[in-house]
């Protein structure tokens, strides 16, 4: 055969033996991974490893340092660093509520500064020469601006014209006196306005607030749970106006910034009655001197949504009394405030009143219009925004700021 052909051949086996081997070649294994199956307890590729400190050589074992001395704890010092713990945000500190004396002689100055003119004008028109008929009839239009009220006021009229003129004073200092007499019976200071805010029984107080929209009741809550925790007691919040898309999250706020839980739903339009059944659960478990139901605004004159507010109450006393119900009302709707505040107490028993934005020039009245109608006192007063602009309310202290000079 010819040597050519020969060689051709035999380079041609030589390059196809060369082809096989190397397409016969296992694939190389990336570094890092298991060479052989996974067992059950083996970490899963991806996860995070956790690197072991290197095993200290043994004592007496010659050892090379490689580089200078300040390598070496440089590398030491960053080995500390990867394996130090992380370091855990600080939780961001609680407020310290303005305690309930201070801010009462705080609002009772405001009070004062707003209602001056109210004050003013009595005290100018009672202490004339001569009281004509005109300037009754100018005192009753003063209170009736007021919202004293109808019947209120013409008892009060009434009442101060005997005294003038039994008495035939017109000393201005006299008048006055006479004057703050005749209001602080009205407002009566002899009504219970303590909050039933304190453990009985073995479980917490249970505190239902309720209102029409807008009156500021999920705020009122909150300065509200402010006022209790100044007093050193435990408070929960439920947040049971579930139909307020932000309602949960603004009461939650509240909570947060003085150490108060809040028990809410996370989902828009949850049941209310079964937020509030949570919310008192978690009292009792808690050992929680009171708990604090906020409920969603309605219409007074929307029965589903009344009777609704109702169930709330029924749910909760399954696992304890409702203590107190505050009815939160604005002062500034006048006798419109009268008319929601009777079908809520058809409802579930109003026991006290929240009187918020008693911040008008001549509103005071209210106070004891409302008192009249419902049989029940004004327990609470707040006159601002600020976060502890809500105070227990004092009858005389109050009288006092209304004809303050």
């Amino acid at each position: 055969m010819d040597p050519i052909i020969l060689i051709s051949l035999a380079a041609v086996l030589i390059i196809g033996v060369v082809l096989l081997a190397f397409l016969d070649r296992k694939p190389r294994i990336p570094k890092g991974t298991y060479p052989t199956t996974r067992d059950a307890n083996d970490p899963a590729p991806g996860g995070t490893a956790v690197l072991e400190r290197p095993e200290a050589p043994p004592a007496g074992a010659d050892q090379e340092i490689v580089g200078d001395a300040a390598s070496a704890t440089e590398l030491l010092e960053d080995e500390t660093t990867a394996t130090a713990e992380p370091e855990v945000a600080e939780a961001p500190a609680l407020e310290t509520p303005a305690p309930v004396a201070g801010r009462l002689a705080r609002l009772r100055a405001r009070l004062a500064k707003s209602n001056n003119i109210f004050g003013k004008g009595l005290l100018a028109l009672l202490s004339t020469d001569n009281i004509t008929e005109d300037v009754w009839d100018e005192v009753e239009e003063t209170l009736l601006l007021a919202d004293l009220g109808t019947e209120p006021t013409m008892e009060l009229v009434d009442n101060l014209r005997e005294r003038v003129r039994v008495e035939g004073s017109r000393d201005p200092a006299r008048v006055k006196t006479m004057l703050h007499e005749e209001l602080v019976k009205m407002v009566d200071p002899t009504m219970d306005r303590r909050l039933d805010a304190s453990r009985k029984d073995g479980r917490p107080a249970v505190m239902m607030v309720v209102g029409v929209n807008g009156v500021g009741k999920t705020t009122t809550v909150g300065k509200i749970g402010r006022v209790l925790v100044a007093e050193d007691r435990q408070v929960v919040f439920g947040a049971a106006d579930t139909f307020r898309a932000a309602a949960a999250e603004q009461l939650a706020t509240w909570g947060a910034r003085v150490g108060v839980d809040t028990v809410r739903s996370e989902e828009d339009g949850a049941d209310p009655a079964s937020v509030a059944f949570e919310a008192v659960k978690t009292g009792i478990e808690q050992e929680s001197d009171v708990v604090i139901v906020d409920t969603a605004g309605r219409l007074q004159n929307k029965a589903n949504l009344m009777d609704e507010l109702g169930k709330i109450k029924r749910v909760i006393e399954k696992q304890a009394a409702v203590d107190e119900v505050l009815l939160v009302l604005d002062a500034t709707t006048g006798q419109n405030g009268l008319a929601q505040a009777k079908v809520f107490a058809e409802v579930v028993n109003i026991t006290g009143i929240a009187l918020t934005k008693l911040d008008g020039t001549a509103k005071g009245g209210i106070v004891v219009a409302i008192q009249r109608q419902l049989g029940v006192p004004v327990k609470l007063v707040g006159l601002g925004e600020g976060p502890d602009d809500l105070a227990p309310f004092n009858a005389e202290g109050f009288v006092d700021a209304l004809l303050a000079e």
